[in-house]
């Protein structure tokens, strides 16, 4: 299961409507709502830096994050939409959903890559080429995998490593279902490849030398 779900600190928010939203916005905060989970929806503001550098950091809609709010019990969410200014494309509004630890969830899953000292392509100069460093998995939210393992053993340059070549954790799949797609290769180093790529002198050039030797 996964080490580290990001915590995501909030406030609760005093008051509805677009006054008390415009009023979060003065403060430098966002303000959000959380619901589902078969509990009332919940008004409230994340400090707008916080909110800012997690959009930065890419993934925000399929990150899973374990909201922190004073005085209530942490809550895994994830987010659902967010807000942006037309002119400025900042956030200005937030929305996240409650999720029970038997919901299901798309979130991406990092690749660890191991027995590089196994694989003969790699001792024979070959390059590992990440195609995806990231494999999008529908999972369970009570139980998600803190990575993915592809075992290097046996590789040789020209092979390849597909999604259907990796044991996933139970309860979990690929969410492009129609393809076996690649995860990684072992690439030939770029010196072979310059040298498979120069052609030798062919056979007619050298009885054009010979010729030119005989005048």
């Amino acid at each position: 299961m996964a080490g580290q779900i990001p915590d995501l600190h909030a406030t609760v928010r005093t008051g509805t409507g677009k006054g008390a939203a415009r009023q979060a916005r003065r403060e430098g905060l966002v303000p959000g709502v959380v619901y589902g989970g078969g509990v009332d929806p919940q008004p409230i503001n994340v400090k707008y830096n916080e909110l800012f550098k997690r959009l930065k950091s890419g993934r925000f809609l399929s990150t899973l994050f374990n909201l922190k709010v004073d005085g209530q019990d942490d809550v895994r969410v994830i987010c659902r939409n967010v807000q942006r200014d037309v002119v400025k494309d900042l956030p200005t509004h937030v929305d996240f959903m409650r999720l029970r630890r038997t919901s299901r969830i798309n979130l991406f899953i990092p690749v660890e890559f191991v027995n590089e000292d196994k694989a003969p392509g790699i001792k024979r100069g070959g390059v590992l080429t990440v195609v995806r460093a990231e494999v999008e998995l529908k999972v369970t939210a009570g139980d998600i995998p803190e990575k993915i393992v592809a075992d290097l053993s046996g590789l040789d340059i020209g092979d390849t490593i597909t999604i259907s070549k990796i044991d996933l954790p139970e309860g979990t799949r690929p969410m492009i279902m129609d393809r076996d797609f690649m995860i990684a290769n072992i690439s030939a180093p770029s010196g072979l490849r310059s040298a498979e790529g120069e052609e030798e002198p062919g056979a007619d050039e050298t009885a054009e030398a010979g010729e030119g030797d005989e005048a």
